[in-house]
């Protein structure tokens, strides 16, 4: 029997409250992402929004967080990880206050991109916190809690989202945030200690730069894409940009002192694989609860209430898998625990994949929905503790928000693959229905091409889940 001294007492009641603060944080920032996923209708029916506005109230958001996280990362490294952490709540909590006070679309989506920030500097740090409180032997069981407040959001999200836009108002999609953010940033600053700042190192400028552009390019690419079709100039100029950035951005890390992008994290096998499949994972599960929202709303006809607890087996499942996953960190490795649910998270899509009509029993949708929410708070539980064993322990923020942000790319390319796969399937006057969620009432015919659409979606994204699996399981731990 190990004894537990005085101070592995103290450290661990201290980490379990660090815990409970970043897991608020976790928990604010995703019910502001699944709030608005299923209430997206209801916000671009209020603006008159077209397809182009109504698909970048989503990705603006994604795209400014996950091109600034490496960035924060490296700021809460110089300038310390708790005042950026709590600055970064401070301005989600101010951005999502004036959202609801939108005059037009295009201040809203203004307000996504400050919001998109103070959520990179929530995000970019949360993980490297939990990391310093905790003992390395509980590690695994503080992600998991981690990790499974994300259920939380996700659980309250869509019905709370579908709630509102049914009753309060869009507005509130938003306010809600507020009352939320200032809780986290009181109990934020009252509970975490200040960390050791690292020695003055220069920001990369020019990689953060390049890699903005490059992913602003693919992401418009991708979004014109589904309305355009591939012979648009606009994918054609995005898809060359990018092709042209990607050699450049190579170039100028390899050269860079700090870079953005630490090629270096590749070299090895396991960081290499690990990351890729959590970029896959990312990318099949991020735009789901989107998907399903959209499909319930725009082929099924039921208002946003009715679809936001339509796709809650989904959270649930990732609730139930996160903390039990975390609880057997202790006996059963993450490697193993990350492939697992990577395979299990594959059953799930392509089970929506095979059964995608109008005409599908809810409960089969369900149980391929609980299926994919089982096999993504396990493989999120198991990558996220086998990722943060093997980083260098010298710039934990840096590499974390690496890793976070190879995670997020992920996230950007599903919702703007997804729109785009989705909607290409039926004709440009038709859009902006599917956006707003009234196509149902049009005709059979239209909702009938609309699952063709439904169907590429799933099967694009549970192709990528399956090339999520294999990575995992070449991200075998060296044996000594």
């Amino acid at each position: 029997m190990v004894a537990v001294t005085p101070q592995d007492g103290s450290r661990l009641r201290y980490a379990w409250r660090v815990c409970a603060v970043t897991s608020l944080g976790l928990v604010l920032i995703g019910v502001a992402g699944s709030t608005l996923n299923v209430a997206l209708p209801a916000v671009v029916r209020h603006f008159h929004a077209g397809p182009l506005e109504s698909g970048w109230i989503l990705l603006v958001f994604l795209l400014v967080n996950t091109a600034s996280l490496v960035f924060f990362g490296r700021v809460a490294d110089l300038l310390g990880r708790r005042e950026v952490y709590l600055t970064g709540f401070a301005l989600f909590t101010l951005a999502s206050l004036l959202a609801g006070l939108s005059p037009d679309v295009w201040f809203l989506i203004g307000m996504r991109v400050f919001q998109a920030v103070g959520a990179a500097m929530i995000l970019a740090n949360g993980t490297v916190i939990i990391t310093d409180a905790f003992p390395p032997e509980r590690l695994s069981q503080g992600m998991g809690v981690y990790i499974g407040t994300l259920s939380v959001a996700q659980l309250t999200g869509p019905t709370l989202g579908g709630l509102i836009a049914e009753t309060a108002g869009w507005q509130w999609i938003f306010w809600v945030n507020v009352p939320a953010g200032l809780l986290a940033l009181a109990v934020g600053a009252a509970i975490l200690r200040k960390m050791p700042r690292r020695p003055k190192e220069p920001v990369d400028a020019l990689g953060n730069v390049l890699l903005f552009a490059a992913l602003s390019a693919v992401l418009l690419a991708l979004s014109e894409a589904g309305s355009g079709g591939l012979s648009s100039p606009v994918v054609a100029a995005g898809a060359a940009i990018f092709v042209v950035l990607v050699p450049l951005i190579v170039l100028a890390e390899r050269r860079s002192a700090n870079p953005v992008l630490d090629l270096r994290l590749f070299a090895g096998r396991l960081l290499a694989y690990a990351n890729l499949a959590s970029f896959c994972n990312a990318l099949a599960r991020s735009a789901l609860i989107l998907v399903v929202a959209l499909y319930f709303q725009a082929a099924r006809g039921v208002d946003a209430f009715a679809a936001g607890l339509s796709v809650l087996p989904l959270p649930v499942g990732i609730g139930l898998a996160s903390p039990i996953t975390g609880l057997l960190g202790r006996r059963v490795s993450p490697y193993a625990l990350s492939i697992g649910g990577a395979t299990l998270s594959a059953a799930g899509l392509g089970t929506l994949m095979l059964t995608a009509d109008p005409a599908t029993p809810y409960w089969v949708i369900g149980i391929g929905l609980f299926l994919a929410g089982c096999g993504s708070g396990t493989f999120l539980t198991g990558n996220t503790t086998q990722v943060m064993r093997a980083l260098p322990a010298g710039s934990l923020g840096v590499v974390n928000g690496f890793r976070v942000m190879i995670m997020n790319i992920g996230v950007v390319i599903s919702v703007g693959l997804s729109l785009s796969v989705l909607t290409s399937s039926v004709g440009p006057a038709l859009r902006a229905q599917v956006y707003a969620g009234t196509l149902s009432a049009l005709s059979p015919v239209a909702v009938g091409q609309l699952m063709d659409g439904f169907y590429r979606a799933y099967a694009v994204l549970f192709a990528v889940a399956l090339a999520g699996a294999l990575l995992a399981a070449l991200a075998r731990p060296q044996t000594r």
